[in-house]
Order: C-alpha cells, then structure tokens, then sequence
C-alpha cells in the first residue's frame, strides 16, 4: 500500500479535474435521486390506475429504498476493493436502462420487481460518492463538493417531482416515468464522460471475512450514533414529502398533480442550505451545526400542521432546508470520523446510507398506513417523533471524543 505523501495531490480549487469530479457527481445524483423519489409525486395516480391502498402505493418508493439499502451493503465494500469509478458509472447507466422498462410495466408486481432491481442498481452512487469526493479532492474543498453533491440530490428529487407531477397531468404514470427515465439516461452519458479516474484510490487489503470487516465499523460509538441518526432524520423527511402528495389532492386543497409537483420546488431550498451547512460546519463544527439543523427541520413539521396552503408549504420549506443541512453535515462526518478512526470509508459510509435508507423504506410505508388511519396529524406526529429521536442522536454526538488532531 502506497503511503499518504506517495500518492498525487487532490484536486483543488480551480484545477479542471476538480470542475469535472463537481459536476459529473452533481449530475449522477441529480439522475440518482431523480428517478428514486419521482414516484412519489405519482402515488395518487397508482393508486388508481393499479387500484391499490395509499399504503400499497408507497411500496413504489419503499421497495426501492430498501434494495438500495441492501446494495450498499454491497457496493460499499466492493469500491474499497476494486475502486469507486466504475461503480458510479455503471450504477447510474444500469438504473435508468431499468427506468425505461418500469415505465412499461405490465401489472403492479412487474413493477415492483423493476422497481426494486432498479434501487440495487442505484445503490452504486451513495455508496461511494462520498468516499471517491474525499480521497479525490483537496482536503480544502471536499467539503463544498459533498455539499454540492447533496444539492444535486436535492435538484433531483425536485426534478423528478416536477416532470412527475406535468407529465402526469399530460398522459398518466407512463409518460412521467419515461421522462424521468429519459433525463436520466442523458445524465449517465455525461457521467461516463466526465468523471476523472480515480488517481488516489488505495485498495482496502482483504482481512478476514466481509462480516468481520463491516463488523469493524460498528466498534466506534460515534458512528453507531450517526447510522441511527440517518434513519431518524430520513424516515422523517420521507414520512411527510410520501403523505403530503395525498393531502394536497384532498379538502382543502384538491390541487391537480401538476400543482401539486410545483410544491415540491421546496427542494431548491435544499441544494442551497446542503454546500452552506458544509461551510459553516468548516466554521463552527459538525457538534454545533447538526442539532441546529434537527432543530429547524422540527419545526417545519410543526409548520405543516396549519391548514392555510401557504402556511403548509412554508413548513415544507423549512423542513426541507433544516434536513439537507443536517444530512450533507452528517455524511461528510461519517467518511472523517472512519477515516480517523483507521476504519474503512466506503463501508462506514455505505452502512450510513444503508439505514438512511432502512429508514426511508419503513417510515414512508407507515406514513401511508398513518394517512389512511388518522389523516395528517398522525403523519406529523411520527414525523417528529423521528425527529426527536435524532435530536437525542446529536447530543450523545457532542459528548463523544474527537479523533481530530488537536
């Protein structure tokens, strides 16, 4: 193994590789997150056109989170032995060639079964996009990239909403998946083409069994603290973003899904506060910066509760920022607390995404179930119950012991 002086320097600011690495993640996350959550913008519309439950409905999106979770157990350790490059091309190319099927789905188990091939597909991007960032990229400017990176999960998630919540109101399900799918594919091909090779990936020696090696990673109490944290906060935010697509198509509101996706351009507020949360953890510390953002997440929850439109979707918005920011700290956090800890990265941050994921799957089918129960104020209930959880997370976070020089 080369050691750290032996290997070239990262990428730094103004240095093309740098923009290429930027923007080739940007847009794998954009097509990953695109195609991920675009179904949730539809759930009325399977509803209808499969005569399932709301709560059957969300199995669109939770079959595919929870295979991703499942991938990542994979790709993860995979990537720090054969490298993070070609699983983030091949990730993105695989899924969206399966978005183009699902968009031609028979019957509704079809599609869950594509569905869920495709999340194992998507697995390859959060997997390893954090790792490949850090080990690529200057030091100075990884943590902007990773908050880039994030931004691009948040344009794609509204992306996908938004060509979702159109082109459903043109045609159906069907158009709106090819869309999706469509953007998707193009986004793959400038992926494949600008994504610099890896220059400063070091491959993890085998030692022992994949069990023992992931066991490892579950020896630091702080990221123990930090996956249970990712499946709080996402259950929470996946909680109210599946149900509100069901609220806003009942009284008071009855928007047609093309309005209704135009809610969902909350998410631009998340790619601005994901690279400004990175900033002013740089600033202040992740120990200051995360539980503000729990924080702020809760009460756009509690915003949510109102009946005014207007006043619900500032709740979205606030909900929306107060979660990219805690999330683009916190995954950042993960790949240096294992990386200190002489831990491997790709594994630390692929079980991070996997309960982030674990979470997703759970509680966006039990949003569905407490929608249909108890309509929106069981939904924000669980929401924050989540978010409660998470926030006790955090302070156990602030009294660990840091592993930074210093």
């Amino acid at each position: 193994m080369l050691p750290a002086d032996a290997l070239p320097p990262g990428h730094r600011a103004g240095e093309r590789g740098l923009r290429r690495a930027s923007v080739a993640i940007f847009l794998a996350g954009l097509a990953v997150f695109a195609m991920l959550y675009q179904p949730q913008v539809l759930l009325p519309e399977l509803t209808r056109a499969f005569s399932v439950t709301p709560g059957a409905a969300t199995l669109a999106i939770s079959v595919t989170t929870g295979a991703l979770a499942v991938g990542l157990l994979v790709f993860g350790p995979l990537s720090d032995r054969r490298g993070r490059t070609v699983i983030l091309r091949v990730s993105v190319a695989v899924a969206a060639v399966l978005a183009v099927a699902t968009a031609a789905a028979p019957s509704w188990e079809v599609l869950l079964v594509l569905r869920g091939l495709q999340g194992f597909a998507l697995a390859g991007l959060p997997a390893v996009a954090v790792a490949y960032l850090r080990e690529e990229l200057d030091p100075s400017v990884a943590s902007r990239a990773i908050g880039l990176f994030i931004s691009g999960n948040a344009v794609g998630g509204l992306t996908g909403r938004l060509v979702g919540g159109l082109l459903t109101g043109v045609g159906g399900w069907r158009p709106a998946t090819a869309g999706v799918a469509l953007l998707a594919l193009g986004c793959a091909v400038a992926v494949w083409l600008l994504l610099p090779p890896a220059r400063r990936f070091v491959p993890v020696p085998r030692e022992g069994s994949l069990l023992r090696q992931l066991a490892g990673a579950f020896t630091d109490p702080a990221l123990l603290a930090l996956y249970g944290f990712a499946a709080l906060l996402m259950g929470a935010f996946v909680a109210v973003y599946n149900a509100a697509t069901f609220r806003l198509e009942t009284p008071p509101y009855l928007l047609d899904p093309a309005l209704a996706g135009l809610v969902f351009t909350a998410y631009l507020l998340g790619s601005a506060s994901s690279p400004t949360a990175g900033l002013l953890a740089d600033r202040f510390g992740r120990r200051t910066v995360v539980p503000l953002a729990v924080l702020l997440a809760g009460v756009g929850v509690a915003l949510t509760l109102a009946r005014p439109l207007a006043v619900f979707v500032l709740g979205l918005c606030v909900l929306t920022v107060g979660f990219f920011a805690a999330h683009a700290v916190a995954s950042g956090w993960v790949a240096t607390r294992a990386a200190l800890g002489g831990r491997a990265v790709g594994q630390a941050a692929s079980l991070y995404m996997f309960w982030y994921y674990v979470g997703s799957s759970v509680a966006g089918t039990l949003a569905g179930r407490a929608w249909q129960g108890s309509g929106w104020t069981a939904v924000a209930l669980l929401a924050g119950g989540l978010l409660a959880g998470a926030l006790v997370l955090t302070l156990l976070l602030v009294r660990t012991r840091s592993l930074a020089p210093g």
